[in-house]
């Protein structure tokens, strides 16, 4: 398809800069049509500005939707049930907010007749690939258009000046002050990039984060909670029921207030380079915390162990952009059943940056069998002398390569 072919383009438009000076180029350079795009998946900025920047430039049809309730509930859930982080520290932040905006793209698309998608991710970065194949999955024959791969604006200066030269309307303030790092955020991170991150020796200034307090500067008084839970999933805090958007707002609050999600990574990204970024996920880092609390006492050995060796492969399918893939799929499934007996009760203390579960129970199917675990008199429930034959059994191996080896 020739840019001739192209009439009319979905994009997906935050109303900043780069989005912006998209909306614009592809105006001028397919000469289409453009339809824009904006989602609240909770980032905590208004997204209506978008509107009045659209209409200013020109765009008839307008798509902005609250989707932190469906991000939460398809995609950040199904996620923490999985127990993912990526390459041990990343709890997939910006990577699970993709799926779901490509899956918007198309649909608008199919809805408006569109003959193309568009997205501002660079050539450089992880999201341009996980925008494309959530994109290639669900409409296979779909156009898409990635400006930062065609044309040559290329620095910010560039940037600026097309800005300049077509009087587009750009406020690089946030909080009343301009951030230099490239932020992005949802209800379950913030991301920061750039500027003097880019030197991995460099400690991120205090200034830069916006959700938690330092964990210096956190309460003396610890904060206890209750996480309510039902195959897998919190329901309610202290006995409160919450949606998912709710418990993750609500966690949010709590893990900021007390220090709690900061992170500083380098990561391995899909394209080849590493890359160095600094996160604050509050609310993951305690849903990480306490569902493995739970699962500690309601999930089989067998089927936990398998869980732990299945996940680094989960992690790497949602970073690399495969949400949509069979293989996600396939082991979403399989995930889905374990979580059939994850339901109880799990009580955590945030304290100046740490969780420490302090409790948990589950009043239907925990395993945690006192009679047998007691250092007391187990009245026979357990016969210590069978684990001699257990141990000969297990060391017959070993014991047979120890005599060879004479």
């Amino acid at each position: 398809m020739s840019a001739s072919d192209v009439k009319k383009v979905v994009l997906a438009y935050s109303g900043g800069l780069d989005t912006s000076i998209i909306l614009k180029w592809l105006q001028e350079e397919y000469g289409c049509e453009v339809v824009t795009f904006t989602a609240d998946i909770g980032q905590g900025e208004e997204v209506e500005p978008a509107r009045a920047k659209a209409e200013a430039a020109g765009v008839k049809e307008i798509y902005i939707e609250d989707l932190r309730e469906e991000f939460a509930r398809d995609y950040v859930f199904p996620m923490f049930r999985a127990n993912a982080v990526y390459e041990g520290e990343y709890l997939l932040g910006t990577s699970i907010a993709r799926p779901l905006i490509a899956k918007r793209l198309v649909e608008i698309a199919q809805e408006t007749g569109g003959d193309a998608i568009s997205h501002g991710a660079t050539g450089k970065g992880n999201d341009q690939v996980r925008f494309e194949l959530g994109a290639y999955a669900l409409m296979p024959d779909v156009k898409i258009i990635a400006p930062w791969r065609e044309w040559d604006l290329l620095s910010r200066e560039k940037l600026m000046a097309y800005a300049e030269e077509h009087n587009i309307p750009v406020e690089m303030k946030r909080d009343g002050k301009k951030s230099p790092y490239s932020m992005d955020a949802n209800l379950l991170h913030i991301s920061y990039e750039g500027y003097d991150l880019e030197d991995p020796w460099n400690e991120p200034g205090e200034d830069m984060w916006r959700w938690t307090v330092s964990p210096e500067k956190a309460p003396d008084t610890p904060t206890y909670i209750e996480l309510t839970y039902e195959k897998g999933d919190i329901v309610a805090i202290d006995g409160v029921k919450m949606g998912p958007a709710e418990v993750m707002e609500k966690l949010n609050e709590l893990g900021g207030a007390n220090g709690i999600g900061r992170d500083d990574i380098v990561e391995n990204r899909y394209v080849g380079m590493k890359s160095r970024g600094c996160y604050e996920t509050p609310a993951g880092t305690i849903m990480l915390k306490a569902h493995r609390a739970i699962e500690s006492l309601t999930l089989d050995r067998e089927s936990a162990h398998l869980k732990d060796e299945l996940m680094p492969r989960y992690a790497k399918l949602v970073y690399n952009g495969y949400w949509w893939s069979p293989e996600r799929e396939m082991l979403q499934a399989a995930i889905d059943q374990t979580q059939e007996v994850v339901n109880g009760v799990v009580r955590v203390k945030l304290y100046k940056g740490n969780i420490m579960v302090v409790g948990r129970k589950s009043e239907t199917n925990s395993l945690f069998d006192e009679s047998i675990a007691t250092f007391e008199d187990d009245a026979g429930a357990y016969d210590q002398a069978d684990a001699g034959g257990f141990i000969k059994l297990n060391a017959l191996r070993l014991r047979v390569a120890a005599r060879r080896k004479g």
